[in-house]
């Protein structure tokens, strides 16, 4: 429980990515991992309205389901957050759906996670594009941003899912989900 501290940072390539972190000595965390995520709220939209999310969270070994308050104004995402593991997301989905939660936004990235200078440092691989994520105390953000040769400007606090619904015209995704597409066999 506390408040999640953090910033995108748009990359060309995943590789790009790679050979500027291993610029900052950071010491791998978590292996590269297909993540998939809903964005659960009740019939109403109160949570939507109230700019939180419930998130569920399937890393396929493992789950989690998180809730975020609503972000707080800064150069940085800043908000609450309150995360919890479980054992299996298929069965929290169904819980959370006997409770009233309907999923309204579902997405996937492949991250993989690095620890530096007390930072969590995260490349996602989305179907809207690359994006290195780091969390942390907000002087650390700036301090690793800068490092790998990023201004504050150039921070995205955006959500996955808003710049999915920005992006989604421009890169010919159709569908209401930010998922990568399918092969048909």
């Amino acid at each position: 429980m506390g408040l999640e501290r953090e910033i995108k940072l748009r990359f060309a390539s995943a590789d790009e990515a790679r050979r500027r972190i291993e610029t900052l000595d950071a010491v791998p965390l978590r292996p590269r991992r297909l993540q998939r995520d809903w964005l659960l709220d009740d019939e109403a939209g109160s949570l939507q309205r109230a700019q939180s999310t419930l998130r569920v969270r399937d890393e396929g070994d493992r789950g989690f389901l998180t809730f975020k308050g609503a972000p707080q104004s800064g150069p940085l995402k800043l908000r609450e957050e309150i995360e919890a593991g479980v054992s299996d997301a298929a069965v929290l989905m169904t819980i959370l759906g006997r409770a009233g939660f309907v999923p309204r936004f579902r997405y996937e990235k492949y991250r993989e996670e690095y620890s530096a200078r007390q930072a969590i440092i995260a490349i996602d691989e989305t179907p809207v594009g690359v994006f290195v994520e780091i969390e942390g105390v907000e002087a650390r953000i700036h301090e690793l941003a800068r490092a790998l040769g990023f201004a504050p400007t150039a921070y995205v606090t955006k959500s996955y899912r808003d710049l999915f619904l920005e992006k989604r015209g421009a890169l010919g995704l159709t569908g209401p989900d930010m998922v990568f597409p399918r092969l048909v066999e």
